[in-house]
């Protein structure tokens, strides 16, 4: 391959690790934690979202590693690490620090600690527990848009600034 078709070849790999992770993330704060978030059953309410969590929280460790090397070959590529020095570039540095916050989340506190804590919490006051768990989600995936909105628009040369 060259240089130009490794570069749309990462770029369509970033496009895709995105969607699936972030709309990973949009299912999940939409749809998943509110639904269970309306069972009854407690231990019917953490059971089901740890079955379901494991599954996409595979999903979400492999197109994260995906996006993130894609994204690394793509600033790499043409050289445009200066960016990170230009607040018209904001949107790039909120990118990595989306990636940053998941990565660290999903590789290193979540087996950490997170997973433990929120089984304590949520076996302590289920309630509670998920609705602290649809904040966060909440929080990350505002961040995550806007990250989104500002790359499509910052790639096609419109600045907010």
């Amino acid at each position: 391959m060259r240089n130009i078709e490794l570069f749309i070849f990462a770029r369509v790999l970033h496009v895709i690790g995105v969607v699936l992770w972030i709309g990973g993330v949009a299912f999940v704060t939409t749809v998943l934690i509110p639904a269970l978030r309306n069972l009854t059953d407690t231990k019917q309410r953490y059971e089901l979202f740890e079955k379901l969590e494991r599954r996409f929280a595979m999903q979400a460790k492999v197109v994260t590693i995906i996006t993130g090397l894609s994204g690394f070959y793509m600033t790499w590529f043409l050289n445009a690490w200066n960016r990170f020095t230009e607040p018209a570039f904001w949107w790039m540095h909120l990118m990595l620090l989306v990636w940053l916050i998941f990565t660290l989340v999903l590789f290193v506190l979540e087996p950490a600690f997170l997973h433990r804590w929120f089984n304590q919490q949520a076996t302590k006051d289920s309630e509670n527990a998920f609705k602290w768990l649809q904040r966060l989600h909440i929080a990350l995936l505002s961040l995550s848009l806007i990250a989104i909105v500002g790359a499509v628009a910052g790639t096609r040369g419109f600045s907010f600034f």
